[in-house]
């Protein structure tokens, strides 16, 4: 793993290697470079992000935490829970919850829990009672669950190494990562796998590997506006070196109370908002920026130029934001106006017709597309 010392050269690598600069008429260009002015996006005159002409997309999905045990302690979370009773999900509620998502339409199961919980006092003993030597382990095979109820897989583990996402790619249509910030903020200081240099180094594995990726901010945790500015531009050069990035969350903050962060500022929707016109500034094309449609005014940040509302479950609640339950899916066509509302698998388009997915999923993937369009065209 990349120690801390070194993020700053990772972060100065990925800049060198590959990045893009505006107004240079090579695309292009070595170096590090920055965009001086990010410019304001009016939905009225701004043809690109035209509401009449815009497609905004969302994946109808199954969320299943199979442990809350974590390493991290971050200072705004209350997933996380010490090991005990009904801190894993058994196998059984997993397979009878593929099977209800799949009666419901689902094609998606996010499989999402907390890093490294073998770290913690008392969770080895747990896991071995299921059967397994470790959470990875389990997710596999729950993976292959999945598969065979006729729902791709999307795994959120943590930090993986290059070789546990090598394992993974066979059983999974995409992965993701939350980047969060590239700062070194007091919210993860008991947090090793928050370290900046770290997530970033797992994400351009995943670009290696070419896995279909997901990543994102956390915006409010205490970072800085050029915070959010650097890991835009980080997360931009790792898809023009690798091309691997589906989408981009900007997810605001919500405080939790008991947690360090109960009485932290919130962000607003003019901040969200700027900060969904800098991903749109500083992001290329193919990437789509994505907001939780259940953890802020989705309805107003939509002009702001989001693509995509993510996973929105008909079946299972939002566990890492409980208190914010997911809006009905029927509504959605509502929140996007006068947009067009489309549903998408895990895996993005461009990446099916690239090929970038295992054999073993082939077929689901070509027969989750057909359910769509004909969902779509009833």
């Amino acid at each position: 793993m990349v120690k801390k010392a070194s993020k700053q050269a990772i972060l100065e690598g990925i800049h060198a290697r590959i990045f893009w600069c505006a107004g240079s008429p090579q695309g292009f260009i070595a170096g590090h470079c920055r965009k001086a002015v990010l410019r304001t996006v009016d939905v009225d005159t701004c043809p690109h992000i035209s509401m009449q002409h815009r497609v905004i997309t969302f994946s109808r999905n199954v969320f299943l935490p199979l442990t809350t045990v974590c390493r991290n302690r971050c200072g705004y979370c209350i997933f996380r829970t010490p090991v005990g009773e009904g801190c894993l999900m058994q196998p059984g509620e997993v397979v009878t919850n593929l099977r209800r998502g799949e009666v419901l339409g689902c094609t998606e199961v996010l499989f999402t829990f907390g890093e490294r919980p073998e770290e913690e006092p008392g969770f080895q003993r747990m896991i071995r009672a299921i059967g397994y030597e470790s959470i990875l382990d389990y997710c596999y095979d729950m993976c292959w669950e999945s598969i065979r109820a006729g729902l791709l897989p999307h795994t959120n583990a943590g930090i993986m190494t290059y070789e546990e996402l090598e394992r993974f790619k066979p059983v999974n249509a995409s992965m993701g990562l939350m980047l969060e910030t590239t700062a070194d903020i007091p919210a993860h200081r008991n947090s090793p796998g928050k370290d900046p240099a770290v997530r970033i180094e797992m994400m351009e594995n995943a670009g290696k590997l070419k896995i279909p990726f997901t990543t994102g901010l956390l915006i409010g945790i205490g970072e800085r506006t050029s915070d959010r500015e650097e890991s835009l531009e980080v997360i931009a050069g790792l898809h023009r070196r690798y091309g691997h990035i589906q989408e981009v969350i900007i997810q605001n903050f919500c405080p939790k109370e008991g947690t360090p962060m109960e009485g932290a500022p919130v962000p607003d929707s003019e901040e969200i908002c700027e900060t969904i016109r800098m991903a749109g500034e500083i992001l290329p094309r193919d990437v789509a920026v994505q907001i939780p449609p259940n953890l802020a005014d989705a309805r107003m940040l939509i002009g702001c130029g989001v693509d995509d509302l993510g996973g929105v479950s008909p079946l299972t609640i939002d566990y890492v934001n409980p208190e914010h339950p997911w809006p009905q899916i029927a509504r959605l066509k509502e929140l996007v106006g006068d947009a067009v509302l489309r549903e998408r698998l895990c895996i993005y388009p461009q990446y099916i017709e690239k090929g970038w997915y295992h054999p073993n999923i082939e077929g689901l993937i070509r027969h989750l597309a057909h359910m769509i369009e004909e969902r779509e065209g009833s």
